[in-house]
């Protein structure tokens, strides 16, 4: 969003109260003031520390009030193009019925002026009062190119040594974004500093403080995926579909006019790799990897959790083309009654945006309960296709296997992994992983020959002692499985999975013969 066009357009239309939501009080105030000297409008900024201040085209007023009532009355008589910026205004509004009447009597009066109230708060907090006279904007992170400008101005002095090639630059600028404009500011100068030069090797304290940055919003979290697509074993399809979009958000992509992803729903059993595959996306496509939890969107006041989904959006947009990973969506988009209509709400709000977006956020949503799952969630728009993580086949089993024996530092070549694979029917990823380390627990602890080595029939004798999820619930497994048989998701494992449930379903739904 171009801030000084989107508020310029509000003041020619006579918009008389705009509530600008933002952290970031210094850059709106420049921004602000940058408007006014163009459009020859007198700016002032009150606030209820240090009153009145002239900025632009005027004059310190004479008189200087505190008192916010005070304050509102002073403005009437404030020249007819005058923009009032009132800083953190939102306290001062609180429990004060008078002050939100005379707001409302002013922005309603102000019509026939050029005059605008503009109030500035670092989280949306707007009387119902207030909602119908108010005009909202959210004040994004600086984009790319004020990250460079901020940049250009820190390596000016002649002391600042840069040794990045145009390629890392532009990867250390990226890297930035979703920072604000004073923390982009610190982070720079820090880099710059703490090893005399700015280089490759200060990319990892960007990265760790937008961490620190991201987590503070309380509903996201940063990761950064070590995850390859030889960690994840099995899910050949799957695989393959990624691998054929690794590309999309490049500028060669755009340029062929592909248009950028939306996303992808991984539904099914759980222990399968869901979240496992989410990480591996990161990876595999090199863009960072945000995790939202929708729980955490929820607050207790009015309104609030509106503007807690809000600002958790609008910061993964910054930071895109990034993965934005929802972790069960189907518990997170449980609609409730009893909530006073906060939970349609936000659900409302994130399906809109779902389908509306045009920043390259790439959304991988994983659930377990497929019976939670709104319709209108799964249907095409929202997603660009819907894989379905079954029990792993044989072959599948075996790469697991093989994948967690490596991840413990053993070749896996010195045990058998056709026996184990053929010995593992029915078991998930999750549950041949813990057979394997139940199995190194027992060779560990071996009263005849403590710290052995663990083999193959250590990892046998653990897998018959466990109880598999599919036969522990059976009943519930079946049903998921009954998505895939007819044909409501793609089989994330092999082709031909997906295409004997597509067949399935074309000779369930063949007329009968009379």
């Amino acid at each position: 969003m171009d801030l000084a066009r989107e508020v310029d357009i509000l003041f020619r239309s006579r918009h008389t109260f705009i509530c600008l939501i933002s952290r970031e009080e210094e850059r709106v105030v420049k921004e602000l003031s940058a408007l006014c000297e163009r459009s020859s409008r007198q700016l002032y900024l009150w606030d209820h520390a240090d009153s009145f201040k002239a900025v632009v085209n005027c004059k310190e007023p004479a008189n200087k009030p505190t008192d916010p009532l005070t304050a509102l009355g002073a403005i009437e008589k404030f020249p007819d193009s005058s923009i009032i910026i009132f800083r953190d205004f939102h306290q001062c509004w609180k429990n004060q019925p008078r002050v939100i009447r005379k707001l409302r009597n002013l922005a309603q009066d102000f019509k026939f002026t050029r005059k605008t109230i503009v109030v500035t708060m670092p989280v949306e907090d707007i009387p119902s009062e207030l909602k119908d006279e108010t005009v909202s904007l959210y004040v994004p992170p600086p984009n790319l190119e004020e990250l460079t400008q901020i940049l250009d101005q820190l390596t000016q002095n002649p002391n600042a040594k840069v040794e990045l090639t145009s390629e890392q630059r532009e990867k250390f600028l990226k890297s930035a974004l979703g920072l604000s404009t004073n923390q982009a500011q610190r982070v720079f100068a820090r880099a710059i500093v703490s090893g005399g030069k700015l280089d490759k090797s200060d990319l990892q304290m960007v990265i760790r403080h937008k961490k620190e940055i991201i987590k503070e919003s309380g509903a996201l979290e940063f990761f950064t995926p070590k995850e390859t697509a030889a960690d994840v074993g099995g899910l050949d399809t799957l695989k393959k579909w990624l691998e054929t979009r690794k590309l999309a958000f490049t500028e060669s992509a755009k340029a062929y006019g592909l248009p950028a992803p939306k996303g992808v729903a991984l539904l099914g059993i759980p222990g399968t790799g869901k979240s496992l595959t989410a990480k591996m996306i990161g990876s595999l496509w090199g863009i960072p990897l945000i995790r939202l939890d929708i729980g955490a969107l929820f607050g207790s006041f009015v309104g609030q959790s509106e503007a807690n989904v809000r600002q958790a959006l609008s910061l993964a947009e910054a930071v895109a083309p990034c993965l934005l990973w929802v972790d069960e969506i189907e518990k997170g988009l449980a609609v409730g009654g009893g909530d006073g209509g906060t939970s349609a709400r936000v659900y409302g709000n994130i399906l809109s945006w779902m389908q509306e977006k045009e920043a390259p956020v790439f959304i991988v949503a994983t659930a377990n309960n497929i019976a939670l799952m709104p319709p209108e969630l799964l249907r095409r728009g929202r997603f660009d296709e819907i894989f379905f993580l079954d029990l792993p086949t044989r072959q599948e089993r075996k790469a697991i296997f093989h994948v967690h024996i490596r991840k413990r530092s053993r070749d896996p070549g010195h045990f058998d992994l056709e026996i184990l694979a053929a010995n593992s029917e029915g078991y998930v990823g999750a549950e041949i992983e813990q057979a394997v380390i139940d199995a190194m627990f027992h060779a560990f602890s071996d009263p005849k020959s403590p710290e052995r080595e663990f083999t193959t029939q250590d990892i046998l004798l653990a897998l018959k002692r466990l109880v598999p999820m599919s036969r522990s619930q059976k009943e519930n497994i079946e049903m998921l499985r009954n998505w895939l048989k007819e044909g409501r998701a793609r089989s994330a494992s092999f082709q031909e999975l997906h295409e004997a449930a597509q067949q399935f379903v074309s000779i369930a739904l063949e007329p009968l013969e009379e």
